[in-house]
C-alpha cells in the first residue's frame, strides 16, 4: 500500500473526522486561552495547520460533495463583501488580517458540516465545553482559593471566593457566560437524546449553570431567558398537529413581537433590575458616537477588521468621543457590521441569519429528534447575544454561526429544487 494512499484512507475514516472536529472546536473555543498562553502567532499557526487539513480533508472526499450545496449563499455573500472591503478600508492591513480570520473560522465550520452529522457535531462539543468549563473552574479555583491571587496573564479576577464574577479560560464574565449557556443547550440536548450516560449530561449541565450564575454577567441571564421561552415555544409547536403549526406559529410570533414592545416600554425598570444601567449608558454613548462615523460611509463602511483595532481611525476617535475606555467591539453586533461593512453588509447579516434562523426553527419543529432543536436555538443565543457583544462576528462566534447556517442549508434550501424529479410527459397517445 502506497504512502499517499494510506494518508488519504487516513483522512477519510470516520475516527480522523471526529478528532478533526475535536481539534477545530477545541481551538476556536480556547483561542483565548492559546493566545494569552503562547501569543497569537501560535494560534494562527494552528489555525493555518487545521485550514490545510480540512481542505485535503474535503479534496479526500470530493466525491460525495455536491458543490452548489458546500456553503450556504448568503454566507457566502458576507464573506464576498467583507472581502470586497478591502478595497476601501481605512487600514489594509487590519483588514486583511481580519477578512482571512473570518475565513479561516468559517472553512473550518464547513469542513465539520460536511464531515459530521449532527448529532456527531452536538457530541464533538458537549465533549469540547465539558473540558473547557471544568479547566475554567480548576482555574478559578486556583485562583481565588489556593494563591488567592488574579491571574492577570489569563484575565482572572480571583473572585471565587467573593461569589463572582469569574472569568474562566474566557477572559471575559460576558464570554465565559455565553459559552456557558451554549454549553447549557448542548449538554441538555445530549441528555434528551440519551448520546451520552445520564450521570454525565447532568453534572455538566450542573457545571453550565453554576458558571452561569458565577459569571454574574446579566447577558447571560437574559440569554438563558431567551433560551428557555424559546425551548418552550419549539416544545409547544413541536406538539401540534402539522395542520394547525402555521396558526401556532404565527400566534408565537405575535407574542415575541408583544414581548419585544413590552420590553422597549419597560426597558428603564428592566435595567434597574438588571442591575446594568450603568453598562447601558456607557453602551449608548459608544452606539452615539459610532452612528456618527457610520454615516460618513453609510452604504460600505470602513472595512472589515473582527475585534477592533483600537489604535486605527475611525475607532480610536470612536473610543475618545464615547468617554476614552479602550473597547474592542461595539458591544453590538448589528452596529459592529454597520460600522465595519456598512448598510449592504448589515442587510446581507440580516439576511443570513434570519434565513438560518427560520430554516432550522421549520426542521426543528417538522422532525421528530429533538437533536435538530440544537441548532436553532443556538442561533438564538448568538443573536440575542449580538444585542450586546459582537462575539457572533469573530473565532467561535462566526464559526458558530456558519455552523448553524451550513446545517440547516443542507436540509431545508431551495436547491432542493434541483434535485427534484420532473414529471415525466405521459405518452403519446395513438389517434
Amino acid at each position: 500500500m502506497s504512502v499517499a494512499r494510506t494518508v488519504a484512507e487516513t483522512l477519510d475514516s470516520a475516527a480522523f473526522a471526529r478528532a478533526y472536529a475535536l481539534t477545530a472546536f477545541t481551538t476556536a473555543f480556547a483561542g483565548p486561552l492559546i493566545e494569552n498562553l503562547v501569543g497569537s502567532a501560535v494560534l494562527t499557526t494552528i489555525m493555518v495547520g487545521l485550514v490545510i487539513i480540512g481542505a485535503a480533508v474535503l479534496f479526500v472526499r470530493r466525491a460525495e460533495l455536491t458543490w452548489i450545496r458546500f456553503i450556504p449563499s448568503s454566507i457566502a455573500l458576507i464573506l464576498l463583501w467583507t472581502f470586497l472591503s478591502f478595497a476601501w478600508t481605512s487600514d489594509q492591513r487590519w483588514t486583511w488580517l481580519g477578512m482571512w480570520g473570518a475565513a479561516g473560522y468559517a472553512f473550518l465550520a464547513i469542513v465539520i458540516a460536511h464531515t459530521r452529522d449532527s448529532l456527531q457535531t452536538v457530541r464533538a462539543i458537549g465533549d469540547v465545553l465539558r473540558v473547557l468549563l471544568a479547566l475554567s473552574i480548576v482555574v478559578e479555583l486556583l485562583s481565588g482559593v489556593i494563591f488567592d491571587t488574579p491571574f492577570a496573564f489569563l484575565g482572572v479576577q480571583g473572585n471565587l471566593t467573593a461569589g463572582g464574577p469569574v472569568q474562566g479560560i474566557f477572559e471575559t464574565r460576558n464570554m465565559l457566560g455565553l459559552v456557558s449557556v451554549i454549553a447549557l443547550v448542548t449538554f441538555v440536548v445530549e441528555m434528551q437524546t440519551q448520546s451520552v450516560e445520564k450521570p454525565r449530561a447532568i453534572v455538566s449541565i450542573a457545571m453550565a449553570l453554576a458558571l452561569i450564575g458565577l459569571s454574574l454577567s446579566p447577558t447571560a441571564i437574559v440569554l438563558v431567558g431567551v433560551v428557555a421561552v424559546s425551548a418552550i415555544a419549539l416544545a409547544i409547536v413541536r406538539a401540534t398537529s402539522p395542520e394547525r403549526r402555521t396558526a401556532v406559529q404565527i400566534t408565537l410570533a405575535s407574542l415575541v413581537v408583544g414581548a419585544i414592545t413590552i420590553g422597549l416600554i419597560f426597558r428603564h425598570q428592566i435595567i434597574l433590575w438588571l442591575g446594568a444601567g450603568t453598562d447601558i449608558a456607557m453602551r449608548a454613548d459608544l452606539w452615539n458616537a459610532l452612528l456618527d462615523y457610520s454615516r460618513l460611509r453609510p452604504w460600505q463602511g470602513w472595512g472589515y477588521f473582527g475585534p477592533w483595532a483600537p489604535n486605527e481611525f475611525p475607532f480610536w476617535s470612536i473610543n475618545d468621543r464615547s468617554g476614552g475606555d479602550i473597547h474592542l467591539s461595539a458591544l453590538n453586533a448589528f452596529f459592529d457590521v454597520l460600522i465595519q461593512l456598512g448598510i449592504v453588509g448589515l442587510v446581507l447579516f440580516l439576511f443570513a441569519a434570519g434565513l438560518a434562523l427560520t430554516r432550522s426553527w421549520l426542521i426543528a419543529t417538522q422532525r421528530k429528534s429533538i437533536l435538530y432543536a440544537w441548532t436553532p436555538l443556538v442561533l438564538i443565543t448568538l443573536l440575542a447575544n449580538s444585542m450586546l457583544e459582537s462575539a457572533v462576528l469573530s473565532s467561535i462566534g462566526f464559526m458558530l454561526f456558519v455552523l448553524c447556517a451550513t446545517r440547516a442549508g443542507q436540509v431545508k434550501s431551495w436547491r432542493e429544487l434541483l434535485d427534484a424529479p420532473r414529471p415525466q410527459s405521459p405518452p403519446n397517445q395513438p389517434g
